[in-house]
């Protein structure tokens, strides 16, 4: 009541007064009240929004957004002494924000530790712009850069080795290697020793580039000539419950050396050159990425320790896929059921790939979202960038099969290609198809070796051809698409299975993709022998069963 009294009153006191005289008022109020800090919540929201209502066309408007644009992101302000230049401050860094008279913005820098300040253009053409939410969003992200646990003191000493960490990871990147692909960028990315290296700028932090999808690759160049898409890293810091031994001087000896292997040579950590300090450095994954247990645990072996062995939840690696998919994530489809997903390809072709729930219900399978990888020296690094390229070959691999889900399909549905996904061993995977006779079935293994070797084998009734193995193999590396490289089998089994024409009607074959054959395939008078020690499991007479169970007719089988 008292407040519906206080508004009344007020509103009876100034109903006579002109809008100017009220802006006016109330911008004398919200001089006085933004240092106050007894100010309660309501008010303050309050004031804010009336600030964020205002037109900044006068040098005292700006400076009074700017400081509320601090508070919020709990730095500090003040003016310079001309009362031209307005400081946002924090521990690790401060922005200096260059005004004319009349409040228009003439420069924006940022100042690092130790550092000369550098004009940032982004910051600079935010504030011009009058976006003041964006240039808040900039600040929290930097703030957030320096999220760095301890004093004054201990801060400094986190952000001066994390510099150093910076300048050894971009002499390693910089270390002579032979070229493995045309593109330089997309050489630096998928064969680089640590990828594609941008040193931070603005008060961002350092960026590693270290994989991409082929089939992007091919996608994106021709049109942009930029590879737009892929997997991030950024280098940063984060706090740890226990002390680390972090290096405070550069750990990389001058001229650069290499062993034997190709690795760069470190100079000892030692106490001379390092301290024990709360913090670990973070590889911060841009997008997270899902990943198999076992490599969690190979990663956990590599930085002694620093990265936990098992996560706390793991779930089958397709279902992460599905969860972190931006088609897929909000779907209400059950991973315990039986999924089936529709890819449609170039000249109207579509294929439908099964996954079931049960069958890759496996330990060896099973992983987590991993949103940071944390270490404590360099040297970690490279190792670690190559388990997340092998990681990401494989998701690559399994994503590209999982698109349009469908659990209600009509019985009269024709697909070119019906086939279902299984898993092997760690780094193994089949898939199950029809031959074109309808009355046999194949089975391709995809063995996973490392991000730049996925090797091949088609298992197929009477058939053997090592060539036709290798020729799959380099269309699967070319794409790193399972659909594509089943529609690059589909048309060679047909070639094959086909009849062959009387010598005087025959005309020369060529390969799909630009890939010549000399030798045609051979096909074995028995069944084929030249299967694997571990013949799969999934290539049995129950493949597909769950099909049969689930109500579907025999004619899909």
């Amino acid at each position: 009541m008292k407040t519906k009294y206080s508004m009344s009153d007020l509103k009876s006191k100034y109903a006579d007064k002109s809008w100017n005289e009220t802006v006016q008022l109330v911008r004398r109020c919200m001089d006085k009240t933004k240092a106050d800090s007894r100010v309660c919540e309501p008010i303050t929201k309050c004031l804010q929004k009336i600030n964020e209502a205002l037109n900044v066309s006068s040098l005292k408007a700006m400076v009074s957004r700017l400081e509320m644009v601090a508070k919020q992101r709990g730095l500090g302000s003040h003016l310079s002494p001309t009362e031209t230049v307005c400081y946002l401050t924090a521990d690790l860094f401060y922005i200096e924000v260059v005004m004319l008279p009349g409040g228009q913005v003439e420069d924006v820098r940022v100042a690092h530790h130790g550092e000369v300040p550098v004009s940032s253009t982004s910051l600079l053409h935010l504030l011009r712009m009058k976006k003041f939410q964006v240039f808040s969003l900039k600040l929290e992200d930097l703030a957030s850069f320096y999220n760095i646990p301890g004093d004054s003191d201990v801060k400094i000493k986190i952000y001066t080795s994390l510099r150093h960490l910076e300048c050894d990871l971009f002499k390693i990147s910089h270390l002579p290697r032979s070229l493995r692909q045309s593109d330089l960028h997309v050489d630096l990315i998928l064969n680089g020793r640590i990828g594609n290296v941008q040193p931070g700028k603005e008060g961002t932090p350092m960026k590693i580039e270290y994989y991409i999808s082929p089939l992007d690759v091919l996608m994106g160049m021709p049109s942009t000539g930029e590879v737009s898409h892929g997997q991030v890293a950024l280098v940063t810091v984060g706090s740890s419950d226990t002390s680390h031994r972090l290096q405070m001087e550069s750990l990389i000896p001058s001229p650069p050396q290499v062993d034997s292997f190709g690795f760069s040579v470190f100079q000892p950590l030692t106490e001379s050159c390092s301290e024990l300090l709360p913090a670990t450095f973070l590889l911060k994954l841009q997008p997270p990425l899902p990943m198999l247990s076992s490599f969690i645990e190979k990663m956990a072996k590599i930085t002694d320790g620093v990265i936990p062995k098992t996560p706390l939840q793991v779930e089958p690696l397709p279902q992460l896929l599905m969860k972190t998919s931006t088609s897929l994530k909000n779907s209400k489809m059950s991973w315990a059921e039986v999924v089936q997903f529709i890819v449609p390809l170039p000249a109207s072709e579509c294929h439908s790939y099964v996954l079931s729930g049960a069958e890759w219900d496996h330990e060896a399978w099973k992983g987590a979202l991993i949103h940071t990888v944390p270490f404590s020296h360099p040297g970690h690094v490279p190792v670690l960038l190559e388990i997340l390229r092998h990681q990401s070959a494989i998701n690559v691999l399994l994503a590209s099969c999982l698109s349009n889900p469908n659990h209600h399909i009509d019985a009269g549905s024709l697909y070119d290609l019906r086939c279902e996904i299984l898993p092997e061993s760690d780094h193994c995977l089949s898939v199950t198809f029809s031959l074109p006779d309808g009355n046999h079935l194949a089975v391709l293994l995809v063995m996973v070796v490392d991000s730049r070797q996925v090797s091949c084998r088609l298992l197929m009734p009477d058939f053997m051809d090592h060539k036709l193995d290798d020729y799959i193999s380099r269309v699967l590396m070319r794409c790193m698409s399972i659909p594509i490289t089943m529609r690059a089998i589909r048309r060679k089994v047909a070639s094959v299975m086909t009849p062959p024409l009387p010598a005087a009607d025959q005309e020369p074959t060529t390969e799909m993709e630009g890939i010549s054959s000399t030798t045609p395939p051979q096909v074995a008078d028995n069944a084929n022998t030249d299967a694997i020690a571990n013949p799969s499991y999934c290539a049995s007479l129950s493949v597909y069963s769950h099909w049969v169970t689930s109500g579907h007719p025999a004619e899909i089988l």
